[in-house]
């Protein structure tokens, strides 16, 4: 009796076995064929696709592609192009625009930004800053972020910046409020910039109802608790981009402090 139920043990066991394996050779064929078959975005075999947009530059409206042929038939998208089509957009003018009149005429004012100078813009992000700049007339000017941006910023940190010292005569930053080491992040704007060079920070500015009155007072003093190598020229409230501003311009007086 007990070989009986042995034999059939045995036997179901083989079945499903049997059956396991089928069904994992059914899959593993299945996906090897209808992966080699992906048509994609533009063939000749894929006549949904009108032969004048041959790979479109947009990206699929699904957030995530539900299978290997979606993916395959997404097209690459360089980053170059993606920025070229941000620099494009009335958001990007806009803002270019605000920070050539709010900052940097400002500084050709007061003399200190001409378009013979070494310009390095910190914290440039998408790379607004060095635009309007070159757009200015400046040549010279290099932007740096801890994400790159081509072609127009490239990565670096700016607590510990690659530069020589003292080879720029102008630093401007909207990011100094963001720096995680506040301390660092000023001294090597100072030691980047040359002696009698400028320093220029765009802070965000609250309207005086909703801040203490001596919220200016305090803040130039913090700058200039930060700032040690450079004095303050001028302090100036400006609309950048819609939003109200402060913008401090300082210079740097070497190793002596003020």
């Amino acid at each position: 009796m007990e070989r009986h139920v042995q034999r059939l043990l045995n036997r179901v066991s083989l079945v499903f076995a049997t059956a396991a394996t089928l069904s994992l050779l059914h899959l593993f064929f299945r996906s090897s064929s209808s992966s080699s078959y992906c048509i994609p975005s533009y063939s000749p075999s894929n006549p949904t696709q009108p032969p004048h947009h041959p790979q479109t530059l947009t990206l699929a409206l699904t957030p995530f592609p539900r299978s290997s042929c979606d993916a395959a038939s997404r097209s690459f998208v360089p980053l170059e192009k993606r920025s070229a089509k941000l620099r494009s957009s009335a958001a990007w003018r806009s803002h270019v625009a605000s920070l050539s009149a709010a900052v940097f005429s400002p500084l050709r004012a007061l003399r200190l930004l001409s378009n013979s100078s070494r310009v390095l813009c910190v914290s440039a992000g998408a790379g607004q800053s060095v635009a309007a700049l070159r757009d200015s007339g400046v040549a010279d000017v290099t932007g740096v972020d801890l994400l790159d941006f081509p072609p127009l910023v490239s990565r670096a940190d700016p607590h510990n910046l690659p530069f020589f010292d003292g080879v720029f005569d102008l630093a401007f930053t909207p990011g100094l409020a963001g720096a995680l080491f506040p301390t660092r992040f000023a001294a090597e704007m100072e030691r980047t910039v040359r002696q009698g060079g400028a320093i220029a920070l765009a802070l965000e500015w609250w309207p005086s109802s909703l801040s203490p009155p001596s919220l200016s007072e305090a803040r130039t003093e913090g700058i200039w608790a930060l700032f040690r190598r450079s004095s303050i020229l001028e302090v100036r409230n400006v609309t950048l981009v819609g939003s109200e501003t402060t913008l401090i311009i300082m210079r740097n007086n070497g190793n002596s402090t003020t």
